[in-house]
């Protein structure tokens, strides 16, 4: 990946995590709900809800990605989150659409609920608290 690309979604992942903070979700960046799958951005939200968001830097990012369907099966709501510049009608209409810079972040288009089984939902919450953990341990103790 090219500096600038990865300059760019961190940007916009840094945008989104700003905005779903402000309205009070909590996220986790880099996070693996699998073997083998590695989201840009996992959140706890309002009544329970687990989304994901992939940040996508331009078309070609978008049309190289293989894997995003298969993380559908562990959140409730799908998003793509991109910057202003993107061209959005190539997404698909199924998914949630967010557009982003470096500092807010605007939902554009909803993604459908698709709730997840009970079992699932208490394995990722709980994936997602033990990798918060582990982050703030290391980050408190960098020796750990």
């Amino acid at each position: 990946m090219k500096p600038e690309t990865s300059k760019n979604l961190s940007r916009i992942a840094r945008g989104v995590m700003r905005h779903f903070a402000q309205i009070g979700m909590h996220s986790l960046s880099e996070f693996s709900p699998a073997r083998g799958l590695r989201v840009d951005i996992i959140t706890l939200g309002m009544s329970d809800e687990i989304w994901i968001v992939e940040c996508k830097s331009g078309q070609s990012d978008f049309k190289s990605d293989k894997k995003w369907q298969n993380y559908l099966a562990w959140c409730d709501r799908y998003f793509w989150a991109v910057d202003g510049k993107f061209p959005i009608d190539i997404l698909p209409s199924d998914t949630g659409v967010i557009i982003a810079d470096a500092y807010d972040a605007s939902i554009l288009r909803e993604a459908p609920l698709n709730k997840l089984p009970v079992a699932r939902r208490k394995k990722i919450t709980k994936s997602i608290a033990i990798s918060a953990c582990n982050r703030l341990l290391t980050h408190t103790d960098p020796k750990m």
